[in-house]
């Protein structure tokens, strides 16, 4: 058996919640109300598919603050071999360099960082292939909460709060939509207030009649392209119309007896793999588990990984380095001999994450899946009376001359949000993820070391505290780590901070399949729920 189902209840870190278990289908996501959508469609007699995507577009209503109508999507499904679904959007046609230049750097509000959103065209590619129930049935519970309202749970309440100053402070008029939606009254609502909007309701039924058309090439497209026209924006019908999302093949490494599957460039998943390929040249088991040397370890892999990452991924049609030669494991032992005593100076941006992600599975399909604003409520653009607010990752380009990520027209931007999977052998376990920015796949790294390295169970792997690396030798620590780990990793160089929100450690959810039991988990750091049957 393996080490971490021994361990189903031992939780070393004193959590409040433990594994779910269940013999047919379980889901887990971020907010208790979505949870429980992904769970009507399997009573309903829908598959993981259908549940995954109940999910996704309620959460457009329940968690707004990370995610919506107008967000991007990526999925991974197991169906007996792995698939993988790229729906995120390319930049506009008639987006140039120069008009970011002129500014120093892309915005992080405002049209310019809009690329076209791909998350109705990833529903609609899911369902195609795998769905059960009838497309328009996925839709009842977002539609329900958008017109009778919903209690607004603490943790998202809490970044409600936290993005009024921004947005609140906006005077130009292409953001009084977004105000008056999100921000009725001049104020973000309140844990447990009631809040509804009618016209998510609207647009999410327009949707779920016209199987997505109307989002890019009907109606709804018109409304987005219009309002862009009259607003200074570069979206046009072109750029909706000839969206689709693309079919791609994961990518995956080898840790210990565990294979790890990401999702290929533009995203950040290869940086995940990369670290692990590092790190499995070490025997981080002979350290305890919150021991300097185990996490100056992970750390300075980590560091190494993102370096190359941020070096080279991009769209992959402007790449040139293949992803095969990134994880290429004779290039991990090479680099990690650049691993010592002392923590390195590497480079990467620190971003706070705008999404959410979900998990679902029963014994015939698998679905990790991940849905994202990139920052937030994205670029606080939204149509009038639609409910759509427009992500922004566009913030995702460089502006470096001659890099592969550099801005340009009809080109998909370096992606943040990365859907995990984990299989042994032949045999498929579940579903992984975690949402935060370039917290992500540093967060992938920590669970798998939790699940493989120290044999914690998948809730025990989600509740242990986490590290995070920023930028140069500053790295972060959760409160509840032991001040002499901090110590010990000052005395190694690194400069460790410590008083970051437990919520910018990430937030994760983990189902696993043994021996035809689901061991279903969600992150305590957010409101999340796991539900199996």
């Amino acid at each position: 058996m393996d080490s971490w189902t021994d361990s189903l209840s031992h939780y070393p870190y004193g959590s409040t919640r433990r594994v779910v278990l269940g013999s047919r289908q379980a889901v887990a996501t971020s907010q208790p109300l979505a949870a429980q959508a992904g769970m009507e469609m399997f009573l309903a007699g829908g598959n993981a598919v259908d549940a995954a995507l109940a999910m996704a577009i309620a959460l457009t209503v329940l968690e707004p603050t990370s995610n919506g109508i107008g967000s991007d999507a990526f999925a991974l499904v197991w169906d007996g071999q792995l698939h993988g679904l790229n729906g995120a959007g390319k930049s506009p046609q008639i987006l140039t360099l120069d008009q970011v230049i002129a500014l120093g750097q892309m915005p992080q509000i405002g049209w310019l960082p809009v690329t076209t959103p791909g998350a109705v065209s990833t529903w609609r590619s899911l369902w195609e292939r795998w769905g059960q129930l009838p497309f328009e049935q996925l839709f009842g519970p977002a539609i329900y909460y958008a017109e009778a309202g919903f209690p607004v749970a603490p943790e998202t309440a809490r970044a409600w709060q936290s993005a009024a100053p921004l947005f609140l402070a906006q005077t130009a008029p292409v953001f009084e939509p977004l105000q008056q939606v999100f921000f009725k009254g001049g104020r973000a609502p309140r844990a447990g207030e009631i809040w509804a909007s009618p016209s998510h309701g609207a647009t999410l039924r327009e949707i779920a009649a016209t199987g997505g058309e109307s989002f890019y090439t009907g109606g709804l497209a018109e409304r987005m392209a219009t309002f862009a026209a009259e607003t200074g924006g570069l979206l046009t019908q072109a750029d909706l119309s000839t969206h689709r999302a693309e079919w791609v093949p994961p990518i995956h490494t080898t840790y210990r007896d565990l294979t790890v599957w990401e999702m290929p460039p533009s995203g950040q998943g290869v940086a995940a793999l990369m670290g692990l390929n590092l790190l499995e040249g070490f025997d981080l088991a002979r350290y305890p588990r919150d021991s300097v040397e185990s996490y100056h370890q992970q750390i300075e892999a980590m560091k190494l990984a993102f370096a190359d990452v941020q070096a080279h991924v991009a769209d992959p049609a402007w790449m040139t380095i293949t992803q095969a030669q990134l994880l290429d494991k004779a290039y991990a032992a090479q680099r990690r001999q650049l691993i010592g005593d002392r923590a390195r100076l590497a480079r990467t941006g620190l971003t706070q994450g705008g999404t959410v992600y979900m998990a679902a599975a029963d014994q015939d399909l698998m679905v990790s899946f991940i849905q994202s604003n990139f920052e937030g409520f994205g670029s606080g653009i939204l149509v009038p009376g639609t409910g759509i607010a427009l992500q922004n990752r566009g913030r995702g380009f460089s502006l470096q001359p001659g890099h592969p990520n550099q801005v340009g027209p009809g080109k998909r931007p370096f992606h943040t949000i990365i859907p995990a999977f984990l299989s042994r052998g032949e045999e498929p376990l579940g579903p992984m993820g975690l949402i935060g920015g370039h917290m992500q796949p540093q967060g992938h790294l920590q669970v798998v070391v939790n699940l493989e390295d120290y044999g914690m169970n998948p809730q025990a792997a989600l509740d242990a505290p986490r590290w995070q690396f920023l930028t140069g030798q500053k790295i972060a620590l959760e409160r509840s780590l032991p001040h002499a780990l901090g110590l010990g990793l000052s005395d190694r160089g690194h400069s460790v901070q410590i008083g970051l929100e437990s919520r910018q450690f990430g937030k994760g959810q983990l189902i696993l399949r043994h021996q035809g039991v689901l061991i279903a988990a969600s992150d305590p750091r957010a409101d999340g729920l796991a539900i199996a049957r």
